[in-house]
């Protein structure tokens, strides 16, 4: 039976050399995972922040102008989908844009509804809008996003995040936004 002298264990109890070390293992982990969280976290609000930015941009386009067809609506959310960048934006981001008026009772009507991903409110259907964002006679452009942000890492956001806008705007150029076939 082999006995360790007892000098050697003084010496090894004394002995510093390599507590950084150990210590660096033990912080190591925490610190790593700490850090990947934060960028994950950081890449959800820039995602949740470019799809407010959809929002504001989509009903700020619509209500530059007195008419809109198709074809603007189709450039508007090609527009949006360029927002969103270098976020997938395929199937994750929905939007809505909906022309709302007032009647002299102050009721509000969809007057038309145009959509990517969601459904389109029915024409001269009752919306309940916040109240001091429109008066009797008066209309309003509402865009809405739905963006659904699925983490590529999936570490400390597992399962896909979903952020929803929606802004309300004056037309600018006309008293309504008017749908046009043509």
């Amino acid at each position: 039976m082999t006995r360790f002298p007892i000098p050697f264990l003084k010496r090894l109890a004394r002995d510093r050399r390599g507590v950084s070390a150990v210590e660096f293992a033990l912080i190591a982990p925490a610190m790593i995972a700490f850090y990947f969280g934060m960028a994950e976290v950081t890449q959800a609000l820039l995602a949740e922040r470019r799809a407010g930015h959809v929002a504001s941009a989509v009903g700020d386009l619509v209500t530059q102008t007195s008419n809109v067809n198709q074809n603007d609506i189709d450039d508007i959310f090609a527009i949006a989908t360029t927002i969103m960048r270098p976020f997938p934006a395929a199937t994750e981001l929905q939007i809505r844009v909906t022309s709302i008026s007032s009647d002299a009772s102050n009721v509000a009507k969809v007057d038309w509804s145009k959509t990517k991903g969601m459904t389109a409110l029915a024409a001269g259907s009752t919306i309940v809008v916040p109240s001091g964002v429109l008066s009797a006679s008066q209309s309003v452009v509402m865009s809405e996003v739905t963006y659904s942000y699925d983490s590529p890492v999936n570490f400390f956001i597992p399962n896909a995040v979903t952020f929803t806008r929606k802004f309300y705007l004056r037309p600018r150029k006309s008293d309504k936004v008017l749908w046009s076939t043509s």
